[in-house]
């Protein structure tokens, strides 16, 4: 019989690794998943706020550039020495680059967001699946609505989160046959340090509501431990965490052809 998680410790005994867990959502999530019963690795460039996390919820602290493969692969490695084999990692970190013109992008700007917010889940899942693949787990990385939809204000962020969605969806069947599950959250407008006090003001001033990053780490959470994988769960003020549904693409309408899937997708439908 399996055994069924104590209320509230849905995480005892478990072993997790939070990148961008210095503040915001990151923070938020390693409280989160220390009440739930985990031991927590907090991994940021922010030694103080990451260390005092860790302090704060009897974890431990590593500092790692995610967009550094060989910086991911030892903050890993230093996780499971430290704490035990790894259960979960929710790979977090993430920054925009508030340029809506694309005339006005450098090239510092773009490979500097593309490092965190794109190679650093591409590392980060891969250090993750060579930890799990003897034992199974859960990974959750943190997208974003502007993963689902067009958000003209910073469109090469847009493109950084569109990219985590297709990844974590395309990763699914071949990490389900390892015993591994991989999510994505997507919230909306959520009050965190990535949001300036300019932008704080006119969400107060059109009476927008921002979440709390507690809302968001309720809802990595759930998908750690709810089991289905490939998923994009929406976060958006007062609802509860909506799976999103997508949309087949079109198929073919050559004679003799409707209605086939390519052999590589084949055994997905």
């Amino acid at each position: 019989m399996t055994a069924v998680p104590e209320p509230g410790r849905e995480l005892a005994g478990k072993v997790a690794l939070v990148t961008g867990g210095a503040s915001g959502i990151g923070r938020a999530t390693v409280l989160r998943f220390a009440r739930a019963g985990a031991r927590v690795c907090v991994v940021d460039v922010d030694d103080a706020n990451g260390a005092g996390v860790a302090d704060e919820t009897g974890g431990i602290f590593v500092h790692a550039d995610v967009g550094n493969a060989a910086e991911t692969d030892a903050a890993f490695a230093r996780c499971s020495e430290e704490l035990g084999p790894l259960d979960v990692a929710f790979l977090n970190a993430g920054i925009t680059t508030g340029i809506a013109d694309i005339t006005e992008l450098t090239d510092e700007a773009y490979r500097r967001i593309m490092r965190v917010n794109v190679d650093g889940v591409v590392f980060g899942v891969r250090a993750a699946a060579r930890a799990m693949r003897d034992r199974g787990g859960a990974i959750v990385a943190t997208a974003s609505l502007a993963g689902l939809m067009d958000f003209p204000p910073d469109p090469i962020y847009t493109l950084t989160k569109h990219g985590v969605v297709g990844l974590v969806r395309s990763l699914a069947p071949t990490l389900s046959s390892l015993g591994i599950t991989v999510n994505a959250v997507c919230p909306g407008m959520t009050d965190t340090n990535i949001m300036g006090p300019e932008a704080r003001a006119a969400f107060r001033a059109a009476e927008f509501p921002l979440m709390p990053p507690e809302q968001i780490a309720e809802a990595v959470l759930g998908a750690v431990t709810g089991g289905g994988t490939g998923r994009a769960w929406v976060c958006q003020p007062g609802r509860e965490p909506v799976d999103f549904e997508f949309r087949r693409v079109p198929g073919p309408r050559a004679a003799e052809a409707q209605g086939r899937i390519p052999p590589l997708l084949a055994e997905r439908a």
